[in-house]
């Protein structure tokens, strides 16, 4: 009786655990299905990533998480640097003794330390804040550019990758070389030579060149001579074929729609967004005694220049400071004395000299002084990217048409701006600071946007604008290099 009570007993215990194993198999089953289909409120949903998907291959297997990729910080921001012949670039460097600023014969060699910054600048004066500051030349914007761009945090070596592709042409130190040359062949001569090796390369391919774009330190009017006369300024660069399809970053831009102006370079290259804090807050004390300053030199030879009647207006008022920089004056070449009387004074006149835009606009907004223009070429037509949208915000704009009919005040003018007014505009004009200067092209931790980050954004989205009408099958030359001679006229509103 016992032996059959064990074997009734055990059987029963079997059969027990049998149900009990199969419950628990059916409840993961239940549970595990569950997870496959999203309830109205989508809690269990969640527990599946949705993106994550296994794809198969003959050799083994792999998963790819799409997540991962979208989450990518340089999705749509890689960029190539197209390798170039170094003649158009580092070999300009190497003989610097050949290079010029210009008229003056003394070469650039001086300026091309601490990667094109310059050197740094003692200051017995206490001008400066910090050692962030060097005497850098408008001419090297190329090389800074360069510099700045091998440490841009998405760069590739595939080219395939990338959203636009970067060419090292230093096309203002190139053609500072021949500039004065009477020969029109000797002029073109590198222009030609260069478009003939880029357009060979299989990245223009892709696109003919339209998410190409290079740099120039120069003003966009060097490279566009518009005849094959002697006596026309210029090379013909930009309107050789293959250039017509490059966009051209400089730091004045011309009227057609594929180039497009970026700051000159200023004294201040600061390593970091404490510097450019503490250099905002000296500017936003200063005690400011001008009411408005212009540094600058006589152009007899333009007569239809308003800075003659700057000059004398200037000379001419107690409140204003005229530094000279003619060869008999003040040497405007020291940034100390040029940055030093700009800290002093609430406005900065920017008229139009030998061309619309000046280095000095830049100098002046970073010393804290409200830029004065007199012409929408000068600014308003240039630095889309950089210079608050709102015209008025960050500077006073008197319109000088024809000069021998003008007869305003500028003083009258500037004496009549409510004070609540001016100093609205100074906290703009010293809240642009960082996006005007290009920080240091060593600095490792910077952690704000500078004029190099807004230029690469700038030229990312006029690239993928490219591509959206190649997708919407539009013709993507319509519009990339129309002229627009408009935008140089008094006709736009401010």
């Amino acid at each position: 009786m016992e032996k059959k009570l064990f074997r009734t007993t055990c059987s029963t215990e079997l059969w027990f655990a049998i149900f009990i194993s199969f419950a628990i198999t059916w409840i993961f089953l239940c549970f595990d299905y569950s997870t496959f289909h999203s309830s109205n409120n989508g809690v269990l949903a969640s527990s599946l990533n949705p993106n994550r998907l296994l794809v198969k291959h003959s050799a083994a297997a792999r998963s790819v998480d799409l997540e991962s990729d979208t989450a990518d910080p340089c999705s749509g921001r890689y960029l190539f640097i197209q390798d170039i012949p170094s003649r158009f670039n580092s070999d300009l460097i190497r003989n610097c003794q050949s290079l010029t600023r210009g008229t003056d014969k003394s070469n650039m060699c001086p300026y091309l330390v601490n990667f094109g910054l310059g050197p740094e600048i003692e200051d017995s004066q206490g001008v400066f804040s910090n050692n962030s500051w060097f005497k850098t030349n408008q001419f090297l914007l190329e090389v800074i550019f360069h510099n700045k761009m091998k440490q841009y945090k998405c760069l590739t070596n595939d080219s395939a990758m990338a959203a636009a592709v970067y060419v090292p042409f230093y096309a203002g130190l190139d053609i500072s070389h021949y500039l004065w040359n009477p020969s029109i062949s000797v002029r073109d001569s590198s222009a030609r030579d260069f478009l003939s090796v880029i357009s060979e390369k299989p990245e223009w391919k892709r696109m003919f060149g339209r998410d190409h774009f290079f740099i120039a330190g120069r003003i966009s009017w060097d490279f566009r001579r518009k005849t094959d006369d002697v006596s026309d300024w210029g090379s013909k660069l930009r309107f050789l074929p293959e250039s017509h399809n490059m966009t051209m970053l400089s730091v004045e831009a011309s009227s057609w729609k594929n180039d497009f102006a970026i700051p000159y370079p200023t004294y201040f290259h600061p390593l970091k967004l404490s510097e450019v804090v503490e250099w905002q807050s000296l500017m936003r004390t200063k005690r400011r005694r001008h009411l408005f300053t212009f540094a600058g030199a006589p152009r007899p030879e333009l007569r239809d220049s308003i800075r003659g009647m700057v000059i004398e207006q200037c000379r001419g008022s107690s409140l204003c400071k005229f530094i000279d920089c003619s060869s008999d004056g003040v040497n405007c070449d020291d940034p100390v004395t040029t940055m030093k009387e700009f800290q002093s004074s609430i406005f900065c006149l920017q008229p139009v000299g030998d061309s619309y835009t000046r280095r000095s606009t830049f100098d002046s907004i970073l010393a804290g002084c409200i830029p004065v223009f007199f012409h929408p070429g000068s600014a308003y037509s240039q630095y889309l990217w950089h210079f608050p949208e709102n015209k008025t915000a960050y500077s006073v704009y008197i319109p000088v048409r024809d000069v021998k009919n003008w007869n305003e005040s500028i003083e009258g003018i500037l004496n009549g701006i409510p004070k609540d007014r001016e100093s609205a505009m100074r906290e703009e004009v010293i809240r642009t600071i960082p996006r005007i200067v290009y920080a240091d092209p060593r600095s490792k931790f910077r952690d704000f946007e500078d004029a190099f980050d807004l230029a690469v954004k700038g030229i990312l989205e006029r690239v993928e604008d490219v591509r959206r009408k190649i997708r919407d099958g539009k013709d993507p030359s319509e519009g990339f290099d129309d002229p627009d001679h408009f935008k140089y006229t008094f006709s736009r509103k401010i």
